[in-house]
């Protein structure tokens, strides 16, 4: 098997076996990212497939300073809120079906809840709830900078982080 120091080299030599090596061996993660974002498995599919095409067009700009995966999954979020803001961004009030008072969630609810329940949860969520959940949560960006991707504010990006956990804590309350 190739290394993937030599599969960028490869593939920055524009060779189709290299590129095809790099698909077969990264789309599973990239749709793992894509997925998080996306509002169904065909939108998922058509951001990876964006995403390599990106991945493929400035792979020449790639400087091995960080993991090769990490700047992929950072191609995938790009491409991921670029799909959102142009098909399905919606600026309802998304809270408003939702009460404000809830309980905390006891702890033993999390030994109850599979991964993949979870992440239903979280699927289930207003787009733009889910988007900055995802963005603070799972990929580590401060609120700076997801105001600065989203072109919103901080404080937007905190509110929307502390109502989009108060929908979860209330779905996760309602399974109780």
């Amino acid at each position: 098997m190739i290394s993937e120091k030599q599969l960028i080299k490869q593939c920055q030599q524009y060779k189709e076996d290299a590129q095809f090596e790099l698909v077969k061996r990264y789309t599973a993660m990239l749709m793992s990212v894509s997925r998080r974002y996306a509002v169904d498995e065909a939108m998922a599919k058509d951001i990876v497939q964006e995403s390599f095409l990106i991945i493929f067009k400035n792979i020449n700009n790639y400087r091995p300073i960080g993991s090769f995966e990490a700047w992929m999954r950072k191609i995938t979020i790009r491409c991921s809120l670029k799909w959102i803001s142009q098909k399905y961004y919606t600026h309802e009030d998304p809270t408003a079906k939702y009460e404000e008072n809830l309980s905390a969630i006891e702890p033993r609810i999390y030994s109850q809840l599979n991964t993949q329940e979870i992440l239903n949860l979280i699927k289930d969520l207003p787009t733009g709830f889910r988007v900055i959940l995802n963005l603070f949560l799972i990929e580590g960006y401060s609120h700076k900078e997801i105001a600065e991707l989203l072109g919103i504010k901080e404080s937007t990006s905190r509110s929307q982080l502390a109502r989009a956990k108060k929908i979860v804590i209330a779905k996760i309350n309602s399974l109780l």
